[in-house]
């Protein structure tokens, strides 16, 4: 009878998935928080994909695609950034791309997914294609964000697909590639002055076998705000704490925020901040 009853659910199970397949990068509209692939290069790139309640179907949303720091997952980054809370209250489609082993090719940085030259720009190109193919996100609002590695990989998205993103927040991130924006950028940046993996001041080496020093981070604010042709960064930013300081009112915003003596962590009030920010961007242009 055990045997009979063990069979009888297992057919039960094949016919659920005859009647509902779940291919690699299936699109899921409900609720939650699911995982999918996406078949890259003969193998499949893990991604996470959270979306809020209240979402209608057949309307897309607002999208944040959200990468975890070096030697850490898709779901690490999910916890530490609360970044669930924020799309559930404010409305986003949230997807969290899976590293190589942990890493993504940021440019100077980071070891395996460097080393093994991983196109880490064609996996987001591919995952932001599929979400706008399913329906589910808005390729006119379109954001990026990340902590440390991951945020590296966003400032490299910028600086290569400008016209894809509507604008980038980096937690804890360097620049760590030559950079030629075809357009402007809004960059939100927030970083703790006692970092020791990413100085805040600038110096020591990108990685392992890379000798050149990370470049300041006021430095790297100073070329986007030079990049957007904005002002100084002298305005306090709205909603921010001290040490939040931006290029002022209007549709292009530099910020940063400073955190005295702060090390290399997601501050507790960044992912509010980061989805008002995003929330105040235009939307890219048509086509």
């Amino acid at each position: 009878m055990k045997i009979a009853a063990r069979a009888a659910t297992i057919a039960a199970l094949l016919v659920a998935l005859v009647a509902r397949p779940l291919p690699a990068g299936a699109s899921e509209d409900a609720p939650g928080t699911t995982k999918h692939t996406i078949a890259m290069d003969g193998w499949d790139r893990p991604y996470l994909l959270h979306v809020p309640p209240g979402a209608a179907p057949g309307r897309p949303l607002p999208l944040i695609v959200a990468m975890h720091g070096g030697l850490n997952d898709p779901e690490y980054v999910r916890k530490q950034s609360g970044l669930d809370e924020v799309a559930d209250e404010q409305g986003y489609l949230v997807a969290y791309p899976e590293g190589f082993l942990g890493t993504w090719n940021a440019g100077a940085c980071c070891s395996f997914a460097r080393w093994a030259g991983i196109d880490d720009m064609a996996f987001l190109d591919a995952l932001i294609d599929t979400l706008v193919r399913q329906g589910l996100a808005d390729r006119r609002r379109v954001f990026m964000t990340g902590f440390s590695n991951g945020g590296g990989m966003a400032y490299r998205y910028a600086c290569e697909r400008a016209e894809r993103v509507a604008g980038i927040a980096v937690v804890s991130g360097a620049l760590a590639i030559g950079c030629t924006p075809s357009k402007p950028v809004s960059v939100l940046a927030f970083h703790g002055t006692w970092d020791p993996s990413v100085p805040y001041t600038g110096g020591g080496n990108m990685d392992a076998d890379v000798h050149f020093p990370f470049i300041p981070v006021q430095v790297v604010m100073e070329f986007w705000r030079w990049v957007d042709g904005l002002g100084a960064l002298s305005w306090p930013v709205p909603g921010g704490p001290e040490g939040c300081v931006g290029t002022g009112p209007g549709p292009l915003l530099v910020a940063l925020c400073t955190e005295q003596r702060g090390g290399h962590e997601w501050p507790p009030y960044a992912s509010e901040m980061i989805g008002e920010f995003f929330a105040a961007r235009p939307s890219l242009p048509e086509g």
